[in-house]
């Protein structure tokens, strides 16, 4: 739990400090004030990073560094700062006086974030269903975030050999199918185990959330491959359709290529959902992540949530704020109607001008 916050240039914020309570604040004020800044702020001092812009992006455009500082309950400080470097930044890290290069699992502070692209989620490219996948991976497998920037690196090798087409010899791609077989497998076995877990608690978040009649919801990750054997299909996939993949210049088979299916009561969701039924799924994911980065990490996650109030009716805004009373939770909202209406006596309310 963070107890404060201290931001000096960091975008909008010359030297400001915020205190928070250990249940739901709720960040409120106009477009432009820095609402968002402040929650960017509280996730790169938890895990290293922001969900939107580059390091260099977070300093304040006359300043040559930033800085961000956090306490806990115990008094335990986190100290980020960040650098310009010309074109480019430094961060150092000091957790109660350790400095560090970069946050490990074991260093970072669990957290889940809602922004609202996530609401791309159903409708968007396969891409953004796997990034939601690997993102709960990378937070609850020790290794995972490794395992895939391999994966990243050997397929990049093989897709440049793959440009270079009749120029290339069959033999040549060969160890590169095995690496990304090997890899490939351990990426895909991950993701089909998470989509197990996650089918079994989005029925009944789904139904609390709406407090409607039963809707029925089925997940299973898609893939090109079988998944008993995965290494052994893939690396034969990846050798008969060598030829194709010559021909485009890029590897067709391999779990950068799958997805994620959802239905909603036999339909697929996919193009099909309406919207209530969108915003409400995606909050269910964004619930069922925090249960399990819970679960693995045997702490709640900061919850982080940016202009979720504007996506949803009365009811859903109640039943979120319902189960978000147990996690310290941040949300940004421009609706102070809303937030005089139903949040004043359970959660601290954090004004901006």
């Amino acid at each position: 739990m963070i107890t404060d916050i201290n931001l000096q240039s960091l975008r909008s914020y010359k030297d400001d400090s915020f205190e928070f309570s250990p249940g739901v604040n709720i960040i409120i004020g106009p477009n432009a004030t820095g609402k968002t800044n402040l929650l960017e702020a509280v996730l790169v001092a938890a895990k290293g990073s922001s969900f939107r812009a580059k390091d260099i992006e977070l300093i304040s455009f006359s300043s040559p560094w930033a800085r961000i500082e956090t306490h806990d309950q115990s008094s335990n400080s986190r100290i980020v700062l960040i650098k310009r470097e010309g074109e480019h930044s430094q961060k150092q890290f000091k957790i109660n006086g350790q400095t560090l290069k970069r946050l490990t699992l074991e260093k970072s502070l669990p957290a889940v974030v809602f922004e609202p692209n996530h609401l791309q989620l159903l409708s968007g490219s396969p891409e953004l269903r796997r990034q939601f996948l690997d993102g709960i991976l990378e937070q609850t497998q020790i290794g995972y975030g490794s395992l895939l920037r391999q994966y990243r690196r050997v397929l990049g090798q093989r897709n440049n050999l793959l440009k270079k087409g009749a120029k290339i010899a069959s033999d040549q791609l060969f160890v590169w199918n095995v690496r990304i077989s090997e890899l490939g497998e351990q990426i895909a076995r991950a993701r089909f185990e998470l989509s197990k877990e996650i089918g079994k608690d989005i029925q009944g978040l789904y139904n609390k959330l709406t407090n409607s009649s039963p809707t029925k919801l089925e997940i299973s990750y898609l893939s090109l491959v079988e998944p008993e054997r995965y290494a052994t299909t893939l690396l034969r996939k990846l050798e008969t359709h060598q030829k194709e993949d010559i021909e485009r210049g890029f590897t067709v088979y391999g779990p950068h290529r799958e997805d994620l299916k959802i239905t909603i009561n036999g339909r697929p969701a996919l193009g099909t959902a309406s919207r209530g039924e969108t915003r409400t799924l995606v909050l269910v994911f964004k619930m069922i992540e925090a249960i399990l980065v819970e679960r693995f990490r045997n702490a709640r996650p900061l919850l982080l949530f940016d202009d979720v109030f504007s996506e949803l009716d009365g009811k859903r805004r109640q039943a979120l704020t319902t189960f978000l009373q147990s996690y310290q939770t941040f949300i940004t909202t421009t609706d102070a109607d809303v937030v005089i209406q139903h949040f004043t006596q359970t959660c601290n309310i954090i004004p901006l001008a």
